[in-house]
């Protein structure tokens, strides 16, 4: 049993000094529910700083977050937590850099929608498996604390909404996650203006990355799974950075037959980092999980003490046993 929108809406009423952070190398959802906390904690009057040990992603530096994002403890100057707000963390340790560090010593608060979340929160813990986006739990804890989902604040909701559903196209878009954009929409977001904002700003070292690894696709188990790996040196030779790597994983599954996708980057000094995507019932969550990783279903991750190479195969052959047999539909 965890808790729910109102018994963290009390919470935030009765804190003050409130950080807020959420896994490093953030994705969409991330940066959007960090932001969307920042705005409620604004209008709450209250006093908070943001932390990501990676910074905002080069992409979202359009976002409003609400206030400048520290990247280390000391940047927060003589600002002391009394909570710690951590966001969209399916375990503590995703938090990174010195926070991972200091977090035990801190009350906090755990608010994701990871499958498996240990509940690592000691003052509470929000944790909604079956909900499309920490986001959309952002939505649901501003109407709790009586806030309109308008201005920035709308926009940082719709933007997890938007990453973690595919633009509303993934199995996890309900009617409930449809309504809460709507709500937004009708308080003034314009969507076409905001699709131009997020889809429309790559920079020609991304493309060029893309379409690089495009041309290295492989495909294995008979063509139900796609793979892609990214080396260390690519980043450079193109001009691009991990960052630029966001939604990859997912173009993969845009070819016929494919069911699975399989994306590996060297993380240097031979690690690895995988992203895995799915549709329907092949659970990738579970292939993850079996090298000490995580997340949806349908999207997991996980990082290896291997090289990218040998990560693929590694990986590859762990993907037939944990899934449907390849070949029979979903």
């Amino acid at each position: 049993m965890t808790d729910t929108a109102a018994s963290i809406a009390a919470i935030l009423r009765a804190e003050d000094d409130i950080l807020v952070a959420s896994h490093a190398n953030p994705d969409g959802d991330a940066i959007g529910s960090v932001a969307a906390l920042a705005h409620m904690l604004r209008t709450l009057g209250k006093r908070f700083r943001l932390y990501n040990t990676s910074g905002v992603p080069h992409q979202y530096g359009w976002v409003d977050m609400g206030g400048p994002v520290a990247r280390t403890l000391a940047e927060l100057g003589d600002f002391t937590p009394r909570l710690a707000v951590i966001l969209d963390c399916g375990d503590a340790h995703r938090v990174g850099g010195d926070l991972q560090t200091k977090l035990p010593e801190l009350r906090s608060v755990n608010i994701d929608h990871h499958l498996g979340n240990p509940l690592f929160g000691t003052a509470g813990n929000w944790v909604e498996p079956h909900l499309a986006a920490t986001c959309q739990m952002a939505g649901i804890l501003a109407r709790e604390l009586g806030v309109p989902l308008s201005g920035p604040l709308g926009e940082a909701v719709y933007l997890g909404l938007c990453t973690d559903t595919g633009n509303f196209c993934y199995g996890s878009t309900s009617g409930d996650v449809l309504e809460l954009a709507a709500e937004i929409v009708r308080l003034g977001l314009k969507p076409g203006l905001f699709h131009d904002r997020l889809e429309n700003n790559w920079s020609i070292g991304r493309m060029r990355l893309w379409g690089a690894l495009m041309q290295g696709i492989e495909l294995q188990c008979g063509g139900a799974v796609a793979v892609s790996v990214i080396t260390d040196d690519m980043f450079a030779l193109h001009g691009a950075d991990k960052d630029d790597l966001e939604g990859y994983a997912s173009q993969l599954r845009r070819l016929a037959g494919v069911r699975v996708s399989l994306m590996v980057r060297g993380d240097g000094a031979g690690r690895s980092k995988i992203s895995l995507r799915s549709s329907g019932t092949d659970d990738v969550r579970v292939v993850a999980a079996a090298f000490g990783g995580g997340g949806h279903r349908n999207a997991a991750g996980a990082e290896l003490d291997m090289e990218p190479h040998a990560a693929a195969r590694a990986v590859l052959a762990a993907i037939p046993a944990q899934l449907a047999p390849c070949g029979k539909e979903a």
